[in-house]
């Protein structure tokens, strides 16, 4: 299983490889284009990272509290809205959640597969399904600008404890 591999949300890896791998590739990004990853924006990114798994807004900001970032709503939406306008988190809308992006800086379509049972969200490349997307579109004369595609289904590991 590579670093980028999506299936890795649903399998066991080397997670701080892969969650300083994204840290690393955040930092640079906003070096190379002048974006301030503040210490609470940093921190959210890093909350997200924790586990494959997507988080509501309100879960992060449980989290910035007890670690002392504030307590008001506005702390964790404004660095959610940060942290997706520079591409490092993708609203996950099924869930109304967020969860960070496996491979920021990159340029993808990115098909977030969800389990409905422990809500692990696995962001797998879906550039066929864009490109598909794209040409029905086309011969409609309409233009897609952004999609947001979601699977809902089971994971592995709770598709076979639903089997047992």
């Amino acid at each position: 299983m590579s670093d980028h591999d999506p299936s890795r949300a649903f399998y066991s890896h080397d997670h701080d490889a892969c969650t300083q791998d994204v840290l690393s590739r955040a930092q640079e990004m906003c070096r190379e284009s002048g974006a301030r990853l503040t210490p609470v924006r940093k921190r959210v990114l890093e909350i997200l990272l924790e586990e494959h798994r997507a988080m509501g807004a309100y879960d992060v900001l449980d989290r910035l509290s007890a670690e002392g970032f504030g307590s008001q709503p506005p702390v964790a939406y404004r660095a959610l809205e940060f942290l997706v306008d520079q591409g490092f988190v993708h609203r996950i809308r099924r869930l109304n959640a967020f969860a960070a992006c496996t491979s920021p800086g990159d340029s993808h379509a990115p098909v977030f597969l969800i389990c409905k049972a422990c809500k692990a969200v696995a962001e797998t490349p879906g550039q066929s399904v864009r490109a598909e997307l794209d040409h029905i579109a086309s011969d409609l004369g309409f233009t897609v600008e952004r999609t947001n595609i979601e699977a809902l289904g089971l994971c592995p590991t709770c598709a076979d404890e639903a089997s047992e």
